[in-house]
């Protein structure tokens, strides 16, 4: 709960905003800081998309104003009887321009806090929570390793519930494979894949174990149908895409989480949960010095180390991120 100072200038239940282009991954960041802030003190949450119109949407932050919003954006300033909210808390480039004026047009109210690097007007935010692998600096600004995310034990256990009778008969160790897909620093082909499916399954094999495997929206069809084919026979299961998402269940139930290097979210999130957390090669197609200074964290950290073929256990003391975000987002609302 918030201490004494806090209880003296901030009224709860806090007011949330919550502002994203609506993507999950996006809005995950944004609504997990959210969450972490009402496990701290009562407060009430807010879900607001924005979406640009077409003809706008590649223009300039700069240039942008509320006018060339989509119709189907939720909307960002209070309607008839609403106040700004206490907190503002957005993510991505969608959001940029609205977050750097929200300060002018709440009169001071609203407490504004951009998490990634907005790599635009960083001094209007008041508190920016940016990845450590980024190497963004400044007065407003919080370093954390990774991202903010949405992974507790509680979210762990509420999804594992749904999955129990699927998962926990599958032989020990369970092993969660978080598949990922090409993106501007990697690439995925089948060719890659087949072999990392081959070490894969011969790990598991070679342990006793069992698999519990999911793709990513960016994961291409040829690489999930070559890796189903070569992990056939493996005891686990590989989620289709159909019906409810495992993902929370196979993070609860797994004994070592193996994550390809192209996500820095699922690698963060992975290491919330104290699991041995092996990182995947993928192919590089330009320097990724920022993903090779979040694993080096990751491994100082003893949460991560690059998948050398074994299913090796180690222990750690699992990251807290999100929760050290909340903590400061509230210390600096009650000083404001």
């Amino acid at each position: 709960m918030l201490g004494r100072a806090a209880r003296r200038y901030v009224t709860p239940p806090l007011s949330i905003w919550v502002v994203s282009d609506g993507r999950i991954g996006m809005e995950n960041q944004a609504l997990g800081l959210a969450e972490a802030v009402q496990r701290l003190t009562p407060a009430d949450i807010s879900v607001r998309r924005i979406r640009w119109r077409p003809l706008f949407d590649k223009l300039p932050s700069a240039l942008k104003a509320s006018w060339m919003l989509d119709l189907s954006s939720d909307p960002t300033e209070p309607a008839a009887g609403e106040t700004w909210p206490d907190l503002w808390i957005a993510t991505g480039r969608a959001t940029l321009p609205m977050s750097a004026r929200v300060k002018a047009r709440s009169g001071g109210r609203t407490f504004v806090v951009q998490t990634q690097d907005p790599r635009w007007r960083t001094a209007a935010y008041d508190l920016v929570v940016a990845p450590a692998h980024d190497g963004l600096t400044g007065p407003n600004v919080l370093s954390i390793t990774g991202s903010p995310h949405r992974v507790t034990e509680a979210r762990l256990a509420e999804g594992a519930a749904a999955f129990e009778a699927a998962l926990s008969p599958l032989p020990r160790p369970r092993v969660a494979v978080l598949v990922g897909g090409r993106s501007k620093a990697f690439d995925l082909t089948p060719g890659q894949a087949a072999e990392l499916a081959w070490k894969i399954g011969d790990a598991i094999d070679a342990a006793g174990g069992s698999i519990m495997l999911t793709f990513s929206r960016r994961t291409p069809d040829a690489v999930k149908t070559v890796m189903r084919d070569e992990l056939y026979g493996v005891p686990g299961l590989i989620w289709d895409g159909e019906g409810p998402n495992p993902y929370f269940a196979f993070l609860r139930f797994a004994d070592h989480i193996l994550v390809t290097e192209d996500s820095a979210n699922m690698a963060a999130e992975a290491a919330s949960t104290g699991k041995p957390v092996h990182i995947l090669p993928m192919i590089p197609l330009k320097a990724a010095d920022k993903f090779a200074r979040l694993h080096a964290d990751l491994r100082e950290r003893g949460a991560a180390r690059p998948f050398d073929g074994r299913l090796e256990g180690w222990a750690y003391a699992p990251l807290a991120e999100t929760d050290r975000a909340a903590r400061a987002v509230l210390e600096r609302l009650v000083r404001s």
